[in-house]
């Protein structure tokens, strides 16, 4: 369906036309002063210098052409040429009657579908998710199901941090730890026990021991860094050890990134690049796209156009290491012949930025990528606590993502139980529900780009702009239909007709705003957005809640119109809440 304010704007271009000015000054905008009008239009002031005349003429002229009029109720010229529209709540009933109607609720699909490819999690093997991860996750996941939502085909990679140096470190402890295990039997010729010889917990404990010794002890560091050499160039034993690994982090990734409703459709990491790293450095070396500089190999990534230093992309240090850039260069390499994407999104943090305009330079340059190919970087700030630092244990350390997850459905559970008598298990699965939606909507309310405090009490709050009070908003809108269903009614076959106070059709107006808003939030990847429009919406509601009585209305085909309103609200709310990564109860 064709938005309703480009339905307006129509009507408005052809308006200009007619009055002998071009129609591009049409453009129709929401109203800044809703007090006055609900839509506007400032053309005429854009055009006042073109035809060296009063913008309130222009306006005039225009207003007098105005002969087509179906979406437009009332329109009028204010000093000094501005053009009020309010729109025709006949037609803004019809339009929504359409949106019902439609299963996709009146979004335009993509014509030429795209292969988009988003990147997100990123988190490193044997270590526990913690909050530094909430952000790439929640905001990852949002923008592939938005694209999805709009047409599109998309696939979704972790990439895992599964190949470096804490590989080394790992296998370098356990060794330590158990030197009798077969894996460090060079003579060993057998079958690799299937069991993992550590578990989670031992293996979180391992990595961080193994650091701190490798930072102190210099012998030490040199065995992790040739252990790690020596797994990344196919050594039996250490590879055995790195599939325990994989296996044992792997599940408990998947448990904890369930726990926030974030899914993952490709499960690659660093290691899965690397068998296209010696043709892809040999290949760059042979075209002359790579060259050595103070012993390292380099792709020169700087434009003319550039106003700051933009150094060179390094892919192999002196001593013939790999670096990230290599690793994602290399996984470009492997994404366009696994998948051939036409976009490929990184979420990751701004502070990344100038790595991935290095790499994205020299995927371009070197043909890695096609030309065609998009590149977009969505570089996302630090989550804080309320001290405006990044966000910690009350005891002062780094807080993992399953304890915060725990503390905040506390907080829900206390909050439910507090308000009414409830059976145990349904308050514990409804707090699941709610806190999963303070959570993510916590996150997701922000833009991505900017720092932002996570603040437990406001998150949580039934009011203001918050996951909990857009659920409780969707659960009063299920009541009231659930009542009504109750008295013998049907919600089959209900239309809605033109809006019979303010308040209704505020609420009727901000409905159509749907397939605006999320294409709005594809094309911007901004899915602070989407939540910037339901707690408009969820305000439209209960402000129409309070103003009317919708159950005890005394005229039938009003009730259906006030019902069918609702139904195709709480649609267009759950729709939104899905893309945002959570869902509403029945009750709250």
């Amino acid at each position: 369906m064709k938005k309703i304010i480009d339905l307006i704007e129509q009507e408005i271009a052809l308006a200009f036309e007619a009055a002998g000015y071009d129609r591009k000054y049409a453009k129709v905008t929401l109203s800044n002063r809703p007090d006055l009008c609900e839509y506007q239009c400032n053309g005429a002031m854009a055009g006042a210098k073109v035809y060296k005349k009063a913008p309130i003429m222009i306006a005039k002229d225009v207003i007098a052409k105005l002969t087509e009029k179906k979406y437009i109720a009332d329109i009028e010229a204010v000093n000094p040429g501005f053009i009020n529209i309010k729109a025709n709540a006949d037609a803004v009933a019809e339009y929504l009657n359409e949106m019902k109607a439609d299963k996709e609720l009146g979004i335009e699909k993509a014509k030429e579908p795209k292969m988009i490819l988003v990147d997100y999690g990123g988190p490193n093997v044997a270590k526990p998710l913690h909050v530094g991860h909430l952000r790439s996750a929640v905001i990852g996941e949002s923008i592939k199901r938005i694209a999805r939502k709009m047409g599109h085909k998309v696939l979704g990679d972790i990439h895992l941090g599964d190949w470096g140096y804490q590989m080394g470190l790992i296998v370098t402890e356990l060794q330590k730890r158990q030197p009798d295990l077969p894996y460090f039997d060079d003579s060993f010729d057998g079958e690799y026990p299937e069991e993992a010889p550590f578990t989670i917990e031992e293996l979180e404990e391992i990595y961080p021991t193994a650091s701190g010794k490798a930072k102190e002890d210099e012998a030490y560091r040199e065995e992790a860094l040739h252990a790690t050499y020596l797994l990344q160039n196919g050594h039996k034993g250490y590879t055995a050890v790195w599939k325990h690994i994989m296996g044992v982090s792997v599940a408990d990734l998947k448990k904890n990134y369930k726990n926030l409703n974030v899914e993952f459709d490709l499960w690659k990491g660093e290691s899965d690049a690397q068998a296209y790293i010696p043709d892809m450095i040999a290949d760059l070396k042979e075209k002359g796209f790579a060259h050595e500089d103070q012993g390292a190999l380099v792709i020169d990534v700087r434009e003319e156009a550039d106003t700051k230093e933009i150094p060179p992309c390094m892919i192999q240090k002196s001593d013939g290491a790999s670096l990230y850039g290599t690793t994602d260069l290399a996984t470009l390499i492997q994404r366009e012949e696994d998948y051939h994407p036409d976009h490929i999104i990184y979420i990751v943090d701004k502070r990344q930025e100038l790595h991935f305009v290095q790499v994205f330079r020299a995927a371009k340059k070197t043909g890695i990528v096609p030309g065609e190919t998009k590149l977009s970087f969505l570089g996302f700030g630090t989550m804080n606590g309320k001290d405006g630092k990044p966000f910690k244990t009350r005891e002062g350390g780094v807080m993992r993502l399953e304890n915060l997850i725990a503390e905040i459905e506390d907080e829900m559970y206390q909050k439910i139980t507090d308000n009414r008598t409830v059976e145990e298990k349904e308050a514990k699965e409804t707090a699941g529900i709610v806190g999963l939606s303070a959570i993510r909507y916590g996150d997701l309310s922000n833009q991505a780009s900017k720092d932002y405090i996570f603040d437990v009490d406001r998150f949580t709050s039934f009011e203001g702009n918050t996951g909990p009070y857009i659920l409780y908003t969707i659960v009063r809108i299920k009541s009231i239909l659930n009542k009504y269903i109750a008295g013998g009614a049907s919600l089959e076959g209900l239309r809605m007709e033109a809006a019979s106070n303010g308040s209704e059709k505020a609420l009727m107006l901000e409905v159509t705003k749907y397939n605006e808003v999320l294409e709005n939030a594809y094309e911007e990847l901004a899915p602070h957005k989407i939540c910037a429009y339901i707690y408009d919406l969820s305000n439209a509601f209960n402000r129409f809640y309070h103003e009317t009585k919708i159950l005890s209305e005394e005229n039938g085909e009003r009730k259906k119109s006030y019902i069918a309103l609702l139904v195709l609200t709480k649609e267009v709310l759950e729709s939104c809440i899905d893309v945002l990564g959570f869902e509403a109860p029945e009750r709250m």
